[in-house]
C-alpha cells in the first residue's frame, strides 16, 4: 500500500522525510565496469566495440556494418501502420514549432562610455543522441531529443542505439528518420557513450551526449562529462497529483500509473483535502492495477513509492509540491492558476482535469525530458538551449577604454596581476 500521510498528524514531518529521504533508483554500483568499458573503446575504437556489441547484444557488426543504412530505414517506416505514422508526424509537428520559438536572440548595442557589447548564440556542431533498446524503445523519446537540437541548428545528430540480436524497432527508426537524425548506430551501453565521447575508426565523437539509458550508460555520462557535455543524469520517473473532491476517481487512478507503471522505482504521489476522495482513489488504482499488462511494475512501484497527502486545504498545497520539486505536476482543480503562480519548482506543469500529464509524453509540444530526483529545484527540461552556447563580444576604441580602462588597472594591481593592469595601461598610456 502506498505511504499515507495526514497534514494534521504529529508525525507528519517525519513521514514526509520518509518520502523525500527515500533512495529510489535500484541501480548497483557499475563504475569499475563501466570505466573498463570506456578505456577499452578509447584504447581499441572499432575492434572495442566489435567486441562488446557481440558481447552484450549478441550481434556480429563485421555483418551488419555500424551504421543503419537509409533502406534498413525505409524498411521499417514501411513496417508501421499508417496510424502510427500520423501521430508520430503530429507530434514532431508540435514538438518543432514550440521549440521553434525559444530560440533566443542575439544582443548587441554600444554602453554609454562607447563600448560595443554583444552575446551570439551558436549551434553545437554535433551531438549524439543515446536511444535504448529492447524493452524501453520509446519513439517519443527520439522525437524529444532529435528535434530540439535540429530546431537549434545541429548540423550533425547521431543516434546511437543497441540492436539486441540484430532487431532494431521500426518506430524508434521512423521517428529518427522524422526527426531529422543524420546518423544511426546499432551501438548501445557504456561503449556507445564511449564511442560518442572519444571517436572510433567508424565514429566520430561529438560535442555532447543527450538521452536516458540504464545504470550503465547513466554512468558513462558522468564519467566522459568533460570530454563532451551531457544533458542530465535521469532519475526513475515521477508526478505529483494536485486533485480536489470534484475530480472522477478513476481518472486521478489512471494519471497515477501512467507514471508507476514506468519503472519499479518510479514514484507517484496525490495531494488532495479529502480523505474520503483519496480512498475512492485508492480503490480505483487496486483495481485498474489488475488489467494493465505491466501490472506487476506499476503494483510494486504505487505499493513502495506511492503516497497519498491529505492536506486541510490544497491552499497549502504550493508549498508542498516546491519541497517536493517533482518532475511532473499535475493541477487537476477548477482554477489552476491560483496555485501555479505560488509555484516555483516543476519540472512541468499540466493545468486542469482535461489536460493529463500523458499528454506531454506525446504530443503537447514542450519537451518530455525533465528533472528528476528534486532537481527541478536548480534545472529544467531539455530544449533548444541545451544545443545552443552562448558566445559574448566587447569592442572598445580608444575612447572608451581611457573611460573604464583605469578601474580594471586599479581591480588588476589588486588582485596582483600585473600583466593584467599593463596591458591596457600601455594603450591609455597610463603609468601604473
Amino acid at each position: 500500500m502506498p505511504l499515507k500521510l495526514f497534514f494534521s498528524d504529529d508525525n507528519y514531518a517525519a513521514k514526509l522525510a520518509l518520502i523525500l529521504d527515500k533512495a529510489r533508483s535500484q541501480d548497483h554500483d557499475v563504475t569499475e565496469t563501466v570505466i573498463k568499458i570506456i578505456n577499452d573503446v578509447r584504447l581499441n575504437g572499432d575492434e572495442a566495440l566489435i567486441a562488446l556489441t557481440k558481447k552484450f547484444d549478441s550481434i556480429d557488426l563485421m555483418e551488419t556494418g555500424f551504421q543503419v543504412t537509409q533502406n534498413e530505414i525505409n524498411i521499417a517506416k514501411s513496417e508501421v501502420s499508417e496510424e502510427e505514422l500520423a501521430a508520430l508526424k503530429l507530434a514532431a509537428d508540435r514538438i518543432e514549432l514550440f521549440h521553434a520559438k525559444q530560440k533566443p536572440q542575439d544582443i548587441s548595442y554600444v554602453d554609454g562610455q562607447g563600448v560595443g557589447l554583444g552575446l551570439r548564440w551558436n549551434a553545437l556542431t554535433s551531438v549524439g543522441l543515446y536511444v535504448p533498446g529492447g524493452k524501453a524503445s520509446y519513439p517519443s523519446s527520439v522525437l524529444m531529443n532529435a528535434i530540439p537540437a535540429k530546431v537549434a541548428g545541429v548540423r550533425r545528430r547521431v543516434m546511437t542505439v543497441p540492436s539486441l540480436n540484430g532487431s532494431l524497432n521500426p518506430l524508434v527508426l521512423a521517428a529518427a528518420d522524422l526527426a531529422g537524425v543524420t546518423e544511426i548506430y546499432r551501438i548501445g551501453g557504456a561503449q556507445a557513450v564511449a564511442a560518442l565521447a572519444y571517436g572510433t575508426g567508424s565514429i566520430a565523437p561529438v560535442d555532447k551526449i543527450v538521452g536516458p539509458g540504464n545504470a550503465y550508460v547513466a554512468t558513462a555520462k558522468k564519467i566522459v562529462y568533460g570530454q563532451v557535455g551531457i544533458d542530465s543524469i535521469a532519475g526513475p520517473s515521477e508526478i505529483v497529483i494536485v486533485a480536489d473532491k470534484e475530480n472522477n476517481p478513476e481518472w486521478i487512478a489512471y494519471d497515477l500509473l501512467a507514471q508507476a507503471e514506468h519503472d519499479t522505482a518510479a514514484q507517484s504521489i496525490l495531494i488532495t483535502d479529502d480523505k474520503d476522495f483519496s480512498d475512492q482513489v485508492i480503490l480505483a488504482v487496486d483495481s485498474i492495477l489488475n488489467s494493465l499488462p505491466r501490472a506487476e511494475i506499476a503494483r510494486k512501484s504505487w505499493d513502495k513509492h506511492g503516497a497519498v497527502i491529505i492536506l486541510e486545504s490544497l491552499d497549502d498545497a504550493p508549498r508542498l509540491i516546491d519541497t517536493l520539486a517533482p518532475e511532473h505536476l499535475e493541477l487537476a482543480i477548477d482554477d489552476p492558476a491560483k496555485l501555479v503562480d505560488r509555484i516555483s519548482h516543476a519540472g512541468a506543469i499540466f493545468l486542469g482535469r482535461y489536460t493529463p500529464e500523458a499528454a506531454g509524453d506525446y504530443v503537447a509540444g514542450p519537451n518530455h525530458v525533465l528533472p528528476t530526483n528534486r532537481s527541478a529545484r536548480f534545472s529544467s527540461g531539455l530544449s533548444v538551449f541545451d544545443f545552443l552556447k552562448r558566445t559574448t563580444l566587447v569592442d572598445c576604441n580608444k575612447k572608451s577604454l581611457e573611460l573604464i580602462g583605469p578601474a580594471a588597472i586599479t581591480l588588476a594591481n589588486a588582485e596582483g596581476l600585473n600583466a593584467h593592469a599593463k596591458s591596457i595601461a600601455i594603450r591609455i598610456k597610463q603609468n601604473k
